[in-house]
This record gives C-alpha cells, structure tokens and sequence, in this order.
C-alpha cells in the first residue's frame, strides 16, 4: 500500500470506532465528529482522534458532559475542539 492508501484506511477504521464505541452516547458524540472531520485530518490530526477514542466511555462521557475534568495527560485542546463540534450539532 502506499502512504495515502494507509492513512485513507486508518481513517476509515476511525470512522467506524466512533460508530461503535459500545455505548450509544459516545457512538453520537465521536460518531458525527469523525464523519465531518476524518477527511480533513492530517497524521498528528487522527493520532490526537485515536488517543482520545482510546480512553473508557464511561469518563469521556463525563469530560464530555461537564461533569469531571480529563486528566493532564488528555489532549484538552482536541477534547474542546469535539465537544464544541457536538453542541453545534445539539444547537442545530
């Protein structure tokens, strides 16, 4: 495979762990996120994506949601990049 073919499948298998998280608050959270941005996404762009979708639904959901802080080590930036993505689409 070539350098464009890989990053075109790993960003279709991000595309599909969003969809399939386990649970169906983080699946129409990551899921939407992924859709409209994977493409777009340069390496770093979908190493930040995949740290995030590697961490438990249960806490993301709250970092999310408002109700806990992430840890240091979270990419905050990129968290807030994701949550503002998901309010735009509640607000529409």
């Amino acid at each position: 495979m070539t350098a464009g073919e890989d990053i075109s499948m790993r960003r279709k298998k991000l595309r599909y762990r969003a969809w399939h998280r386990g649970t169906k608050e983080m699946d129409l959270i990551l899921g939407p996120y992924a859709d409209a941005h994977t493409e777009a996404l340069d390496e770093k762009g979908l190493d930040r994506l995949e740290a995030l979708m590697n961490e438990e639904d249960p806490p993301l959901l709250k970092w999310v949601m408002g109700s806990e802080e992430p840890p240091d080590y979270v990419d905050r930036a990129f968290l807030a990049e994701v949550i503002a993505d998901h309010q735009a689409r509640l607000a529409k």
